[in-house]
């Protein structure tokens, strides 16, 4: 199974959490951060100076853990011949333990998105910064501002913003003489303004249409000129469809694409929120009907909805924070699954012994493997709106939009 943004995106969160968790006794925590294109030589290499520097450590046991640590990244590059595209993370040392022990931990991380500086740290803590920075959303954007006389098409890429192109319309201004030549003269600017917005537009088609991961085109200028360009099919038709706002801006210049953003911001924060609020508002509104339409909720029963080929959407909420496992009761012979929060002490149902697990999986993994399996489609509901926290809340994170009904 080809693993979806959102999947990727939840295991990565919930590697980081771990990751948050873990605090050193003293600075024997080394976080590396290996950008793409840097050679796995010169990383050797620098890490060979930093063993050296490390014999000066006044502290023995600290001295012997870090020791330990750059020794184990060391081995760790072994295994790669090149840095991949996104760049590596490598975080190791010792945590604390109980009283004055301490536990080794290493993680080696290929992020979701390229590392952009190289950086080595020996701390109590690991340092997450660009991490954390890659769990923010990271959407792309085309922009374009514009009136008759000058137009400017960016792209955002999250907080960046990137000029493609400013171009100059050199439309004559409007001829204040009356008579046939005035109308004539009229009639050749409004053909002027028009090849001037095909230009833009055509620029515009030719960057946006094919653009990977493009979420949609936000519009502006002064006056009703930006309207009049969004309105009159300039832009190719499937970039129409992408259009999510216009606005007032006073430039059309980069300064406009600054001000344009300014002004879209509120619009861009409510997008992915009103994506969700629109498919929990699907499943409420079936769930209010008197036999309870085209919706489901439960775990059992929605797993077998989508077993069943019933689920069209499947909802799961990205608190749920749980574990399936399959167990073996040595007392019942009983053998089944279980779905916790912790597999600690975990106890048959039957007859409530301790049991052994034989295997587990998160939650979440499993439910996209078996909605990929069914063709349901997945969508990962946050607990930023109310919508989200009344999934996880009154419906232990696990919802479904029916195709059709199932059961009595």
């Amino acid at each position: 199974m080809a693993k979806s943004t959102d999947l990727l995106k939840y295991e990565f969160k919930k590697q980081l959490k771990d990751i948050q968790s873990v605090k050193g006794r003293a600075t024997e925590l080394i976080s590396l951060y290996v950008p793409p294109g840097k050679r796995i030589s010169d990383v050797t290499a620098y890490l060979r100076n930093e063993y050296s520097q490390s014999s000066n450590i006044k502290s023995r046991t600290t001295k012997k853990n870090v020791m330990w640590a750059i020794d184990s990244i060391m081995g760790r590059l072994k295994n790669f011949k090149e840095v991949p595209d996104n760049g590596l993370v490598f975080l190791v040392g010792h945590r604390s333990g109980s009283g004055d022990q301490t536990v080794p931990v290493s993680f080696v991380l290929e992020p979701p998105q390229p590392i952009t500086t190289f950086m080595y740290r020996c701390d109590s803590f690991f340092y997450l910064d660009q991490l954390e920075g890659m769990l923010r959303e990271t959407e792309i954007y085309g922009l374009i501002v514009i009136d008759r006389n000058e137009a400017t098409i960016g792209i955002l890429n999250g907080k960046r913003i990137e000029v493609v192109k400013n171009l100059q319309s050199r439309v004559m201004g409007k001829h204040k003489s009356g008579g046939q030549s005035a109308l004539r003269f009229e009639r050749l600017i409004e053909i002027a303004v028009h090849e001037f917005f095909k230009n833009v537009a055509d620029i515009a088609n030719e960057k946006f249409v094919n653009y990977e991961n493009l979420k949609g085109i936000i519009i502006g200028g002064p006056g009703m000129t930006k309207t009049y360009f969004a309105e009159n099919n300039y832009l190719h038709h499937e970039l129409l469809k992408k259009i999510i706002g216009i606005f007032e801006v006073g430039y059309t210049d980069e300064s406009g694409l600054k001000e344009l953003m300014q002004n879209a911001s509120q619009a861009l924060e409510n997008l992915g929120l009103m994506k969700e609020k629109k498919i929990m508002s699907r499943f409420l509104d079936e769930l209010r009907k008197p036999d309870g339409g085209l919706a489901i909720y439960g775990e059992a029963q929605t797993r077998e909805a989508v077993k069943l080929g019933a689920a069209d959407t499947l909802l799961i909420s990205e608190a749920m924070e749980k574990t399936i496992a399959e167990y073996s009761c040595s007392k019942c012979a009983k053998k089944g699954s279980l779905t916790l929060k912790s597999l600690d002490h975990a106890k048959c149902p039957d007859c409530g012994t301790e049991v052994d697990i034989l295997k587990s999986e998160d939650v979440v993994n499993d439910l996209y493997e078996l909605a990929d399996a069914y063709g349901t489609k997945v969508e990962m509901i946050s607990n930023d709106s109310e919508e989200g926290e009344m999934l996880m809340k009154a419906f232990n994170g696990i919802a479904a939009v029916l195709r059709y009904r199932v059961g009595a």
